[in-house]
């Protein structure tokens, strides 16, 4: 298995595969900025971040219970991951992604509220950036080590200039900004669960069956996490609200994870996290402006800040393609002027 799973690795990816695997993490990166809108509602009205996040992933480890027995693929995948596990080819760290979801869904409920989803959008962009280098070159996720490049470089430090001047306007709030530190944390947490969730995928070959462990291993650290919680400082003090789209979090999460373990594989961690981050940002920045919530107030700043989010992706991903293209033309051109001068 493990030869087959190296073999996997290495199959070529066609460029409109790539393509269609780009856009769909795109798409899922607006749908992670909805729920970032819903959760951060959820954990306003339960006045407990943790609490809104046991509903949010324990809503999607339920409907992964229901849909995975239930499909063929779905319970050969189970039975995979067994053999895998008790075989070595698989290490049970490998399973554990679903741990930093858990940080980030906590993120969503706890400084949403707070931020508004384009600065909590930026902070988490941040954050993936940088740690998807780094999880990209040590060939944590399936596709491999993935060099470094300046472009790659660039484009991350582009993204913590867009994070400073995204939360430029509230440099004289300490604990507003200070919140801003856990969805940057958590869009460290993100790069690396993305790369052991792919790893569960090529494995189990079952995209729903990666989703279960992810969500299974983040629903215990947050039943641990609100246990926790229940001890130090009891019941959360609001009410279960009554509006269903307030529980669709969780679908959303299922989604999401779905589209990142099926795609890794073809795009690489950092790609797929750039993706991800151009459907964030353009989905918070629409999110703030059409449904704009009490902390969501975007002004020049945080739409400048977005607009140099979408730059950092494009030096990242297009970069070492364009110094490419312009060291061709620029060796035609030398070319050129070589095969020129010799016929005069």
């Amino acid at each position: 298995m493990r030869g087959t799973v190296a073999a996997a690795t290495r199959t070529t990816v066609s460029a409109g595969r790539r393509a269609g695997a780009v856009g769909l993490a795109a798409f899922a990166g607006v749908a992670v900025a909805t729920q970032s809108r819903i959760n951060g509602e959820l954990g306003g009205r339960l006045g407990d971040g943790v609490a809104a996040a046991v509903v949010s992933f324990g809503s999607g480890l339920l409907l992964l219970i229901l849909l995975v027995p239930a499909t063929a693929s779905g319970r050969l995948g189970l039975v995979t991951l067994r053999t895998a596990l008790s075989r070595g080819t698989l290490r049970p760290w490998q399973c554990l992604g679903g741990g930093c979801g858990a940080f980030l869904v906590f993120t969503q409920g706890a400084t949403v509220g707070a931020l508004g989803v384009a600065v909590f959008t930026v902070a988490i962009v941040a954050g993936q950036s940088a740690s998807s280098l780094a999880v990209d070159r040590a060939g944590i996720g399936p596709g491999g080590r993935q060099p470094v490049t300046a472009a790659r470089l660039a484009g991350a430090a582009l993204t913590v200039a867009a994070v400073l001047l995204a939360v430029s306007d509230r440099l004289r709030e300490p604990a507003t900004l200070g919140l801003a530190l856990l969805p940057l944390l958590a869009g460290v947490a993100v790069a690396w669960q993305q790369a052991v969730n792919g790893w569960v995928r090529v494995v189990t070959g079952s995209t729903l069956t990666a989703t279960l462990v992810n969500f299974a291993a983040g629903t215990a650290v947050l039943l641990a996490a609100f246990a926790v919680s229940l001890a130090l400082r009891g019941l959360p003090s609001g009410d279960l609200p009554a509006e269903p789209w307030l529980y669709l979090g969780g679908p959303i999460g299922v989604a999401f994870i779905a589209v990142a373990a099926a795609v890794v594989r073809l795009t690489g961690v950092l790609l797929l996290g750039l993706a991800t981050v151009a459907g964030q940002v353009v989905g918070a920045l629409l999110l703030d402006l059409a449904l704009p919530s009490a902390a969501s107030h975007p002004d020049a700043t945080t739409v400048l800040g977005a607009v140099l989010t979408l730059v950092a992706v494009a030096v990242a991903a297009l970069g070492g393609r364009f110094m490419a293209w312009s060291s061709g033309i620029r060796s035609g051109t030398a070319r050129r002027g070589r095969i020129g001068g010799g016929e005069r």
